[in-house]
């Protein structure tokens, strides 16, 4: 028996079915539904509500951090965490070509424009050794104006954006060492990892702000939702207030002083966001049995899978298989979804795409290997009251 095909068949006994298997779907197993309709009772649906506010401490208590402000998306927590950073139009950002397009859109939110630098193939995240390359090569500090310009084209560089991808942790302590000496802000795109750590903290916490994906297919979801977390009080007002439209607290005026958002986290989905974070440790525990029964199951069948990196715990949001090139990984592709198993490549490299082609970059050769080879495969937590 081809070997994929019994790795179909291993899938399929992890997930006791025959019918068709996503790649990553949401389960409602604890207080979602007392936690809505207790919503929906007191009529606070939209962006005021006492869920909200819950959701907000939990999600600050959780990841170690002193404040959580929700939002209505991960891409909107990330535009909003590069404005407070001082990316602003015709400046760059350094970021990795090898993510979730997310994490380039939200810097052309800004009028910004990406430089795309390597990966380590270990975190598959941006690489230190990269980033302390590029910037010995093209950046200038400029001590007058305390900001470092990027000497090929002659703009400011203004932040740093690394991204723990499937959730696990890149060597964040050091991209943001490596960015203190330039005085570039560094905000982690932790949209994958929630309950990830590394070193022992959990990520996102590592930098000036960290932004958190609930989205309908992350480890916990809240349909739509995400948060920036920020041990910087004025920094967690600000994007609180931003993303409240920027309204001057008042009993019935209308009154806003700069431009701000309607990026709020409605309080319906702060109810989905509240049960499931209560339901997390168990979620992980499932995810993190599954990864090994797939290195369990690699390690006797000549099949290699993405293994969390040294000094990291992750929360294994999607699994994935390293496979030996292009070809290999396309007929991986065909056979697992014509067999009812849902699998994805990874994403086309953002440097490649027709809107940031032309951006910097520094040959990506790593990052152009992984694009060959990875590919994910069925991650759905198993388990739990569910099968009660």
């Amino acid at each position: 028996m081809d070997k994929y095909t019994k790795l179909i068949d291993f899938i399929r006994s992890i997930y006791k079915t025959d019918a068709f298997i996503p790649l990553h779907e949401p389960r409602f197993w604890g207080n979602e539904k007392k936690y809505l309709i207790e919503c929906i009772d007191s009529t606070f649906v939209s962006s005021v509500g006492k869920f909200v506010d819950q959701i907000e401490a939990n999600m600050a208590k959780y990841t170690g951090s002193k404040y959580a402000v929700a939002v209505v998306n991960g891409t909107a927590g990330l535009h909003i965490a590069m404005q407070l950073s001082g990316v602003k139009r015709d400046t760059e950002v350094i970021t990795q070509p090898l993510t979730f397009i997310a994490t380039a859109n939200a810097i052309s939110y800004c009028g910004a424009s990406p430089i795309f630098l390597d990966v380590d193939k270990d975190t598959l995240g941006l690489s230190p050794e990269a980033l302390k390359s590029f910037l010995m090569q093209f950046a200038k500090y400029d001590n007058v104006n305390k900001r470092t310009i990027n000497k090929l084209s002659n703009k400011e560089i203004t932040a740093c954006l690394p991204m723990h991808t499937f959730g696990h942790p890149c060597r964040i302590d050091e991209i943001v060492e490596i960015c203190e000496e330039y005085g570039i802000a560094v905000i982690e795109d932790a949209a994958e990892s929630i309950g990830s750590y590394y070193q022992g903290k959990h990520t996102g916490t590592f930098a000036s702000m960290g932004v958190f994906s609930f989205n309908g297919n992350k480890t916990i979801t809240s349909g739509g939702g995400g948060f920036i977390i920020t041990n910087d009080e004025k920094l967690a007002k600000l994007a609180k207030y931003i993303t409240t439209t920027a309204k001057i607290p008042h009993k019935w005026e209308y009154r806003h002083d700069m431009i701000g958002y309607n990026y709020r986290m409605p309080n319906i989905n702060a109810a989905l966001a509240v049960a499931q974070l209560e339901q997390i440790d168990g979620f992980l525990a499932s995810k993190r049995g599954i990864a090994q029964d797939y290195f369990n199951y690699g390690s006797h069948n000549d099949i290699q899978f993405v293994k969390e990196p040294e000094n990291a715990k992750s929360n294994y949001w999607l699994n994935a298989v390293v496979l030996d090139n292009q070809d290999e990984r396309d007929d991986f592709l065909k056979i697992t979804n014509d067999s009812g198993v849902m699998t994805r490549p990874i994403w086309t490299l953002m440097s490649k795409l027709k809107m940031f082609e032309n951006c910097q970059t520094d040959g990506v050769a790593n990052a152009i290997w992984l694009e060959d080879r990875i590919v994910n495969i069925p991650s759905s937590v198993i388990g739990g009251l569910g099968d009660e």
